[in-house]
């Protein structure tokens, strides 16, 4: 039965990137216009059935809780969508000068979705890859098959009738560890998007394709001496309880200051925190942690009287989370581990230097690269704090739940949270379309090489070279001109009339010719003969954007140098070596700026 299985799970997903792949041909040619609307469409009805999603999550996989899955699903559908809306994914998505910026599908992403957050991860990836004209195929995890392809009918229907390509959405309705394999296996799969456990994340990595793998966290939340208490421990019980510690940045770990150890025990025992005794720990652990030091998935996502009743622990009423005071982190301490239920270690340290050494050991246990967070008003201790930790991100007095996702902070709004090289991850940043694109860049050049003077190996160094006919007889007559009737008239500017003609008040200079004239005509006269009119002198042209005082010939132009030069009315001098932007051509050419030098 199972080979059967495997078999109609490779067959399906082969199936799948065929079409998609067909389908994202014609993705590719879209406009920015019609993928926006596209996108609009799909995030619109993710967004009106966002309850019945979360509560089909949370029937089918028995994890967490429906009204939390509900808003999730919200900030996939609103918030991830309001953060991408106005991203340009298509064609020219940046200009500069010197850079031209040009953006390209990727082709067909592989999306795995994980049983934690189902409905939310379908929502977030297909809406990522559709903005950046990819196709999707996604494999759900075997627990939540039924509400994750319903999630993909829903966005498919809409998307295709904003015109979405037929086959662009796809999902395995037989999702097997074989037809997963040969998802992000097949040929024309050109990216993976891998959210789950350790195992999944390195088999995307050994499939020979890129892939965006996300690994687990294991959090650690500091309690630092100038944090304001009671909001520290609110923080943590909202991130630690919400949807029953399903997210991978939800708190596992507190690290509180002696300084401030009593008032944190009185906050949390306040706000339904309780703290478990040493007999009662090892009843937890027992249920929590199996043989093997690996999570216990019938805890993940039950809440903490449900645990509890489990492992034989009787809670007072109104307990929303389990603290266990533990005395190191590792093997020999299960509880330290992450535990994606309503399940808190408790560390206290000395100070801030000691909060910093526990904190990394607890990441170093199973969440390197992921979270970690710190309650403090002392922003120095924040940024010292941050600086020491091995995670991509640090969140700073708020729940590291809704931090790390870009909920309660400015960080890029993400389901899918890279770990970097600490966790084993190409990336370490929030994923968003724009990984999910190639960028090309047009590049000018900027700094023009000096080519040797010798053209053949061994030539001796010390021969002077020439320029060849053509570049020699390329005189510009008009830059000598400006050039001798400037010298000339700065020279007799500072000397006495004499060797001048004068006629009434007029004055000019003896002996200026224009060089422009005839060929075979004197530029002097003897004294005493009669001299032929002289033309003006030549007034060199005034500062222009691009062109030098001396009429010299402009080696780049910008776009602002052609608009300095139309504010002034002027010309800008180019010759067939001038290096022009894009930008600065189309406009010079609207108000004739440019004038040609041979």
């Amino acid at each position: 039965m199972s080979s059967d299985l495997d078999k109609q799970s490779v067959d399906q997903a082969s199936s799948l990137v065929e079409l998609a792949s067909q389908a994202q041909k014609v993705l590719a040619t879209y406009t920015q216009e019609k993928i926006d609307n596209i996108v609009s469409a799909m995030a619109r009805v993710a967004r009106d059935e966002s309850y019945r999603l979360g509560e089909m999550a949370h029937l089918e996989t028995g994890y967490g809780i429906a009204s939390d899955k509900a808003l999730k699903n919200r900030f996939s559908a609103e918030n991830v969508f309001n953060f991408i809306k106005p991203m340009r994914t298509v064609g020219i998505i940046r200009e500069l000068d010197n850079i031209i910026e040009v953006a390209s599908p990727r082709g067909v992403v592989a999306a795995v979705i994980p049983s934690t957050n189902p409905t939310s991860t379908a929502i977030f990836k297909i809406l990522i890859a559709i903005k950046a004209r990819d196709a999707i195929v996604l494999s759900p995890h075997p627990s939540a098959t039924n509400c994750i392809n319903e999630t993909a009918r829903l966005m498919r229907e809409a998307g295709e009738a904003a015109g979405l390509p037929a086959g662009a959405i796809g999902c395995m309705s037989v999702a097997t560890i074989e037809g997963t394999q040969a998802l992000m296996k097949h040929k024309r799969t050109a990216l993976i998007l891998a959210t789950g456990g350790i195992g999944l994340v390195r088999a995307a990595y050994s499939s020979g394709k890129p892939a965006f793998g996300v690994g687990p966290g294991n959090v650690p939340a500091m309690i630092e001496r100038s944090a304001d208490v009671a909001k520290a421990v609110k923080d943590i019980l909202t991130g630690k309880c919400f949807d029953n510690g399903t997210i991978c940045s939800s708190e596992q770990a507190v690290v509180v200051e002696r300084a401030v150890d009593q008032q944190v025990r009185e906050a949390f025992a306040k706000e339904g925190g309780y703290f478990l005794g040493k007999g009662e720990q090892d009843q937890l652990a027992a249920v929590v942690v199996t043989p093997s030091n690996t999570l216990n998935s019938k805890i993940v996502g039950k809440s903490a009287k449900s645990i509890a009743q489990t492992a034989g622990v009787s809670l007072p009423d109104g307990v929303r989370a389990m603290l266990c005071e533990l005395e190191g982190v590792g093997k020999d301490y299960p509880l330290s581990m992450e535990k994606l239920s309503p399940i808190l270690a408790y560390y206290v340290v000395e100070d801030l230097e000691q909060g910093c050494q526990r904190a990394a050991e607890v990441l170093r246990f199973g969440g390197m690269g992921h979270t970690a967070s710190i309650h403090t008003r002392d922003r120095n201790a924040a940024r010292e704090y941050g600086t020491r930790m091995p995670a991509s991100r640090v969140i700073v007095s708020s729940p590291s739940t809704h931090g790390a996702i870009g909920f309660t902070t400015d960080l890029e709004p993400s389901m899918t949270l890279g770990c970097g090289s600490w966790g084993g991850n190409v990336t370490s940043d929030n994923i968003s379309p724009r990984h999910l694109l190639d960028v090309k860049r047009i590049a000018f050049e900027t700094h023009p090489i000096n080519h040797p003077t010798s053209e053949r190996p061994g030539a001796a160094t010390n021969v002077t070279k020439y320029a060849e006919p053509a570049e020699r007889s390329r005189v510009d007559v008009h830059a000598i001109e400006v050039l001798v009737n400037k010298f000339l008239a700065e020279r007799d500017a500072g000397q006495p009339p004499q060797g001048r003609e004068t006629a009434g008040e007029q004055t000019r200079p003896v002996g200026v010719a224009s060089l422009s004239g005839s060929a075979n005509g004197p530029a002097t006269q003897q004294a005493g003969t009669q001299k032929p009119p002289r033309p003006p002198l030549i007034e060199a042209p005034p500062p222009v954007a691009g062109v030098s005082v001396n009429g010299h010939v402009h080696d780049f132009v910008c776009e602002d140098d052609v608009k300095r030069a139309v504010a002034a009315h002027d010309k800008i001098y180019i010759n067939s070596k001038t290096i022009i932007t894009p930008a600065a051509r189309d406009l010079a050419e609207e108000h004739d700026v440019f004038s040609r030098v041979q």
